[in-house]
């Protein structure tokens, strides 16, 4: 964010009554925060896609191949 930014966001806000400021602070915070998960969850994805995809085609090798097996749901969500 460039500093002229910054001051008009500053400015936005401190045009506020002191309860509004506060407000908007928390937001500010939360929103931020759900930003920076949102960034980490994508570069653990972005990390891990290769072995996400190499996993997917294992298992359709195993499928076809007759290795693997229908999942008993109820056994293990149940």
């Amino acid at each position: 964010m460039s500093s002229a930014s910054v001051k008009e966001l500053v400015q936005v806000v401190a045009a506020l009554p002191r309860e509004l400021q506060e407000q908007v602070l928390e937001y500010l915070r939360e929103y931020v925060a759900d930003l920076q998960d949102e960034q980490q969850w994508e570069a653990s994805f972005s990390q891990t896609q290769s072995a996400l995809g190499a996993a997917a085609r294992r298992a359709k090798q195993e499928r076809a191949l007759g290795k693997s097996m229908t999942m008993d749901f109820e056994r293990f969500f149940c």
